[in-house]
């Protein structure tokens, strides 16, 4: 009964929080929390029966882990092949590779297995080692977690008012041309631009992008011309062509926008993976614009997925330092109290 309290009080800090502002990375973490322990206050009153089950359920977990570190291997080789060499194409081969061993070595080292015959100092601190790699698990696994939960539930969010701009955001160019990637969320723009009924006045469209080093061209200017091709009116086509980041690509469509003196609501639209994150930055610039997503190619979502996550983890660096020190403190004093004469 004890742990419904707290499963209570995440969900009515969800629900609030949700209220205000439904892109709020907090909502996740809310989320996550109620059901966790929504899950230990339904273990506890449960018949022996189905604790048993969830024990199972548990360990199948255990073994899932295991299986998507495999996953995540072979789907790092599969983008290798596919999109070439890079850090951001070796990002899930390298997540895999450290589920699969990290844990299990940090669970080793604070065990204590294989330790009796060292120094007790050498002991300790392979020891508190063990913690730290097994706590710090612990906190990517929570804060991935809840990352990746609420990115599905904002991404399944309807957005039921009728924006003023559809601004879509840029990415990579191929010999000056639209890629795939990139024509899928310009084509999600033109499905959204096409279902305003014909009396009503219809959003401008602002494809947003500047000219990377290897590009021939801004992004910008080549999403324009591959939505009038598709039918676009050219008067409703204002491109944004100097922004380098998303962030820019958010503040510099504004000012496309209030150029255009079309002010209301705004509908960024970008791919499924990156709804999120694009929702984050579009808060807080102090934008009231919600994000939608297009469809990605299967095998890359994985690492793009990875790279929002660890992109999310920076912006917020300040938080999850003092976390992870908040780790090291807890795990120093136990080892200095632990080394203290009874």
């Amino acid at each position: 009964m004890l742990f419904l309290v707290p499963a209570i009080a995440f969900a009515v800090l969800y629900v609030v929080s949700r209220r205000r502002d439904v892109r709020r990375l907090r909502n996740g973490v809310y989320l996550v929390a109620a059901a966790w322990w929504s899950l230990l206050a339904f273990s506890a009153l449960a018949p022996p029966f189905l604790a048993s089950l969830l024990l199972i359920a548990f360990l199948v977990v255990l073994l899932l882990i295991g299986v998507l570190g495999v996953f995540l291997i072979g789907n790092g080789v599969t983008m290798l092949r596919s999109e070439g060499r890079s850090l951001g194409n070796l990002l899930s081969l390298i997540v895999g590779v450290a589920i699969l061993t990290v844990p299990p070595l940090g669970i080793l080292l604070a065990t204590g297995l294989g330790t009796g015959r060292l120094p007790s100092g050498v002991g300790l601190v392979l020891i508190s080692l063990g913690l730290l790699l097994v706590l710090a698990c612990a906190y990517a696994a929570a804060t991935f977690t809840a990352f990746a939960v609420y990115s599905v539930v904002y991404s399944r969010y309807r957005h039921t008012r009728r924006p003023a701009a559809l601004v879509v955001l840029g990415s990579g160019l191929i010999r000056g041309e639209v890629p795939p990637l990139l024509r899928s969320r310009l084509d999600k723009a033109l499905a959204i631009y096409r279902s305003v009924p014909p009396d009503a006045i219809r959003p401008i469209l602002v494809p947003s992008g500047g000219q990377g080093a290897d590009e021939t061209r801004p992004e910008g200017e080549a999403m324009a011309e591959y939505l009038v091709a598709q039918g676009a009116d050219p008067a409703d086509v204002h491109p944004e062509t100097a922004s380098t980041s998303t962030r820019e690509n958010l503040l510099f469509s504004r000012e496309v926008q209030e150029s255009a003196g079309r002010t209301g609501d705004v509908l960024v639209v970008t791919n499924n993976y990156h709804v999120l994150r694009a929702a984050l930055l579009a808060r807080s610039i102090g934008s009231s614009a919600q994000v939608v997503g297009s469809p990605t190619a299967t095998y890359y979502v994985p690492s793009a997925f990875l790279r929002e996550y660890i992109a999310i983890m920076v912006e917020h660096k300040r938080l999850n330092a003092a976390a992870i020190l908040g780790i090291v403190a807890m795990i120093a004093l136990g080892a200095v109290a632990s080394s203290l004469p009874l």
